[in-house]
């Protein structure tokens, strides 16, 4: 326990030493919910095995090694050609380096006039009401150390504001890219959708291979009444990275709130999805995590119907090899008053080794008595006799088995809409099957 103290110890007497170079110091109201967040990550540091949603996860490492705040370390300079494997085509992009926003890199030409995309730092300045309005206030029940550390920390982020019925013509990537090694990024968006409003976001998650560091990311997501918004969520960290991030979204009434997530990366990475649904408010959550060697991937996910007649459903499947581990944790609860819910939540798992594990754990509560919810859970290997067909037809083994995994992963890619998006991630999952006898032009 002490060198968890000491480890703690050290994260706080860093902020003192970085607060003044945070972005909104000159407003009274962000400096007080900074310090909000550092008195109570003081007071919690990290999550530990010991806490009931953390149990699967160990973040044990955070403890034994203090990672620097990238604000106290001058960032990698980046030329636009090393961002071209970054970059979702037909995208604006957003680009974050090491923590710092760049305007070289970004690509916002063309971005309707009505639309407002900027980093956050700059939203601080030109626009602090409306993101007073907002920062906070979709985390403002939820209690555990990221969310503190982040409060406090976050250096940089993201501003999206679509006003009322406005539709935005093409997505808009944030290309988050950590450079160096032992650094901590926090980061935190804001993305809002007025009434009427429709939009893509794509946030993505990339860093040098062999590095550790942590990334530690937020994005409060408000969707108003009659808005659609899709967001489309990629990490590919490095391979020794520790990726902690959450999405905590707030549904007004008749909304639409679609989401994908796709966990590639990382040694460790914990996804929190939390999504609160309005009056007859609708949101279709679903992710695809894909694990290998030693990597330990988690996703957590909750939604409250806190209104009636709204409905969700939410679909997440895992691949795991080698020593992976998966997890997936999803609570679905219906409030009293929220009567007429529609609500259905599913997890299916495929373990391509005896040493791959999966920890999955669905759960309803239910406090209404006119609803309809479901829940199902798999955890299954490859079919044999599945195995055996394709070899009759002159396919290895091998391939036999890669062409199977792919099937099950395709389901998901299927439900991408970005036409661009889904072939970037087509690649990224290819690459994944060894044997290579699938071609992405076949597709």
């Amino acid at each position: 326990m002490a060198s968890a103290v000491s480890s703690l110890e050290k994260y706080v007497e860093e902020y003192d030493e970085i607060k003044a170079t945070l972005p909104g110091q000159e407003l009274d109201w962000l400096v007080q919910l900074r310090q909000q967040g550092l008195d109570q990550f003081s007071t919690q540091g990290f999550p530990t095995i010991r806490d009931e949603d953390w149990r699967y996860t160990n973040v044990t490492p955070l403890i034994k090694k203090s990672f620097q705040s990238v604000v106290a370390k001058t960032s990698t300079a980046v030329v636009p050609e090393q961002m071209h494997d970054y970059y979702v085509p037909d995208c604006w992009q957003v680009v974050i380096v090491d923590g710092h926003f760049s305007k070289l890199l970004s690509k916002l030409d063309g971005l309707p006039e009505e639309v407002v995309v900027m980093a956050l730092s700059d939203a601080l300045v030109n626009c602090p009401d409306k993101v007073k309005r907002y920062l906070g206030q979709a985390v403002e029940n939820e209690d555990h150390g990221f969310i503190h550390y982040n409060t406090a920390w976050f250096s940089e982020g993201l501003f999206v504001w679509i006003p009322q019925q406005v539709k935005m013509k093409q997505p808009l990537q944030l290309v988050h890219v950590v450079t160096q090694e032992n650094v901590a990024t926090a980061t935190r968006n804001l993305i809002v959708a007025e009434a009427g409003a429709e939009g893509v976001v794509i946030e993505s998650y990339f860093g040098s291979q062999d590095q550790a560091y942590l990334t530690s990311s937020i994005s409060e997501v408000f969707v108003a009444e009659n808005a659609h918004l899709t967001l489309y969520k990629l990490q590919n960290e490095a391979t020794k990275a520790l990726h902690c991030s959450g999405i905590y979204s707030q549904q007004e009434k008749h909304s639409n709130f679609n989401y994908l997530d796709f966990s590639f990366g990382g040694l460790i990475a914990r996804n929190e999805l939390h999504v609160n649904v309005g009056f007859a408010a609708a949101c279709d959550l679903n992710g695809l995590f894909v694990g290998r060697g030693r990597q330990h991937i988690d996703n957590h996910t909750s939604i409250e119907h806190i209104q009636p007649r709204g409905s969700s459903r939410e679909l997440f499947k895992g691949i795991l090899d080698g020593r992976a581990r998966g997890v997936f944790q999803g609570c679905v609860k219906v409030f009293e008053d929220a009567q007429k819910i529609d609500s259905e939540m599913h997890n299916h798992n495929l373990l391509l080794s005896d040493n791959a594990e999966i920890d999955t754990k669905p759960q309803l509560i239910i406090y209404a008595d006119d609803v309809k919810c479901a829940h199902g859970v798999t955890v299954g290997q490859l079919d044999d006799a599945s195995i055996f067909y394709l070899q009759s037809r002159a396919v290895s083994e091998e391939d036999a088995k890669d062409m199977l995994t792919f099937a099950f992963a395709n389901e998901m890619v299927e439900k991408i809409k970005v036409s661009g998006f889904k072939s970037y991630i087509l690649a990224l999952l290819l690459q994944r099957f060894p044997q290579g006898i699938i071609e992405q032009e076949w597709l």
